[in-house]
């Protein structure tokens, strides 16, 4: 049986990465790769960079599993052949899937496929959307590198979803990273069909799972404590955006950019009018009544703006000093990975948390259909996974009920 495993070559800041080729048959082949890394950055277990996400060992990864692929396919060939393996044939290989020169993939690739419909959406879409496209696409590339082999179209079946599940698992990716992934693959496979090429779309279908948003919101009580809790002049802007984005519910692409000149008052009502930046939706938002006493008490224009990085960094100060530290479930990264665990609110707030405030804390007081009008979802689904799971002010009420009964006991008996 042929085999190959990739090995470190001298020990120096920066190694060589070779190849070494195991045949129970012939002596054992080694060759040099022109790719070297820190032995302190290599996984010897798993044969690549411990994290594959640092951006300088994004690349060497991406050349390892075109390698790992190349000489798989050229040492099955050998094998089924029975032939002896060529060096200048293995040297060859090694080139074309460093150097990045030549497509190897092979015809019907469903890779090929998926950059011709990324590139075939690029005007309809947003740059963020073509990048998660683009993560989608990475990550089928580590999949097939994973394999060691090409992912042709008509593999993409019920064994491929079986297949890609178990590689998610494997590396310990979230599940709903996973399920986006196939999901992209069945809209690229439907856009294949309508155009008349036949695949098997039918039988990509994922295991129904139970969907437990964990997200953070902020209620209506603690932005009261934000609104009441004195903070320092360089937190003012912050304090000030959180509440606002929290009544708008708006991106910080969005609400960052709010101005006073798009103020408009329409049959009495102060409103804003702008274009989200992600959607290119028009929006014309009615302001609540909170953002209004801000403006009021900012000399009637809108705080400071701040940078995103500044913005996140400030708001978990201000929520600190408003003391909103009840402990809640949250995924956050540990190394290159997330992980579910619980930390103290002020942590886990964000920029986003305005947008999902909005959604839950007005859900079932407003019409949803005028909420998706304010936030500018599409679809009533889309909008869905912004509403936290818990109503908190139906347990609330449950629990003043519960005290209530027991105080009214205890003063009978």
């Amino acid at each position: 049986m042929i085999n190959f495993k990739f090995t470190l070559l001298y020990s120096s800041p920066f190694s060589t990465i070779s190849l070494t080729i195991l045949d129970d048959s012939q002596p054992e082949h080694v060759i040099n790769t022109p790719l070297k890394i820190c032995p302190d950055l290599w996984d010897f277990e798993k044969q690549r960079p411990h994290n594959i996400y640092l951006k300088k060992n994004k690349n060497l990864n991406v050349k390892l599993d075109r390698l790992k692929i190349g000489i798989a396919e050229y040492l099955s060939n050998v094998a089924a052949k029975n032939s002896k393996i060529s060096h200048a044939k293995l040297r060859k290989i090694i080139k074309e899937n460093c150097d990045g020169t030549k497509n190897c993939r092979p015809a019907n690739s469903l890779l090929d496929y998926v950059e011709a419909y990324i590139r075939s959406r690029a005007h309809l879409i947003s740059e963020p959307t073509s990048k998660r496209y683009r993560v989608f696409l990475h990550l089928l590339e580590r999949f097939e590198g994973h394999r060691k082999k090409h992912l042709l179209l008509h593999e993409v079946n019920a064994s491929f979803v079986k297949e890609f599940l178990e590689f998610g698992e494997l590396e310990e990716y979230n599940k709903s990273t996973i399920g986006r992934t196939i999901h992209f693959v069945r809209t690229v496979l439907n856009f294949l069909e309508k155009r008349g090429v036949r695949t098997y779309v039918y039988e990509l279908e994922l295991p129904k799972e139970k969907k437990v948003n964990l997200f953070v919101t902020l209620s209506e009580d603690e932005l009261v404590k934000l609104k009441e809790t004195d903070v320092p002049p360089s937190l003012q802007a912050a304090r000030d955006w959180l509440i606002i984005s929290c009544y708008t519910g708006q991106r910080i692409s969005d609400f960052m950019n709010f101005d006073i000149q798009n103020l408009e008052i329409i049959k009495g009502k102060p409103c804003i009018s702008f274009v989200q930046q992600k959607t290119q939706k028009e929006i014309l938002l009615p302001l609540h009544p909170v953002p209004l006493t801000i403006l009021s008490g900012n000399l009637n224009v809108f705080p400071e703006r701040l940078t995103a990085q500044k913005y996140n960094l400030q708001i978990k100060e201000v929520a600190a000093l408003a003391g909103i530290n009840s402990l809640v479930k949250v995924r956050k990264r540990k190394g290159f990975r997330a992980v579910e665990m619980f930390v103290q609110k002020w942590e886990a707030i964000t920029s986003h948390i305005g947008r999902r405030s909005f959604a839950s804390n007005f859900y079932g007081k407003i019409p949803t259909p005028l909420l998706m009008e304010a936030t500018g979802h599409s679809t009533e689904q889309m909008f869905h996974r912004y509403i936290s799971t818990i109503d908190t002010e139906r347990t609330r009420t449950l629990g003043q009920y519960l005290e209530d009964a027991y105080n009214d006991k205890f003063r009978v008996a």
